[in-house]
């Protein structure tokens, strides 16, 4: 793939029929991309525990897929209306209530690039299309759970980090940033 290529991304709403590709893509991501970051254990607790596609942004048109021109999927990722922050539909701590851009930030939700894929603009090009929806809506604001890799991505792109968390994720404790980001009035 060149880097020509990436100048023709294709950015659509997921399709349900699609989420088990889609989850395929999140596995092999947290397994490449996540070297260094996480230890291997650390990164099949988050696969099994967090990582993965919501449903519910899938089917509120929100979950989005990153093709080439080929149609290759080379990554996927959200914004979301909903209270929940982060996680797929296997992570518990999940609430479905509608968020109010009068006073809550948009949620920026799951985003993994394919490892083929990484560091030629797909994330970027990603989260500018869910920044602009969620600015659309209504939403001044944004936040969300960074893993350990794309903290410094979500970093060059305006979010502030806070306090690192740990999270339980089947006994092993992962780490996670929660960012935050204001859009300029």
């Amino acid at each position: 793939m060149s880097l020509a290529t990436m100048t023709n991304l294709r950015i659509r709403p997921a399709l349900p029929a699609e989420i088990p590709a889609l989850e395929a893509i999140i596995t092999a991501s947290a397994r490449i991309l996540s070297k260094g970051f996480y230890t291997p254990a650390e990164t099949e607790a988050a696969i099994a525990h967090v990582f993965g596609v919501d449903s519910e942004l899938v089917a509120d048109g929100t979950y989005l897929v990153v093709e080439d021109d080929t149609g290759d999927r080379l990554g996927c990722g959200g914004w979301s209306k909903r209270a929940t922050l982060f996680g797929g539909d296997k992570f518990a701590g999940r609430e479905s209530g509608l968020l109010d851009p009068a006073r809550d930030a948009a949620k920026i939700r799951a985003f993994f690039v394919a490892p083929h894929a990484a560091r030629r603009g797909v994330g970027a090009a990603l989260l500018k299309a869910c920044e602009d929806a969620a600015a659309a809506a209504g939403f001044t604001r944004t936040e969300l759970m960074a893993t350990l890799p794309g903290e410094p991505f979500y970093a060059a792109h305006g979010y502030a980090g806070q306090a690192p968390i740990d999270l339980d994720c089947g006994g092993v404790a992962v780490r996670f940033v929660p960012m935050a980001k204001q859009f300029p009035a």
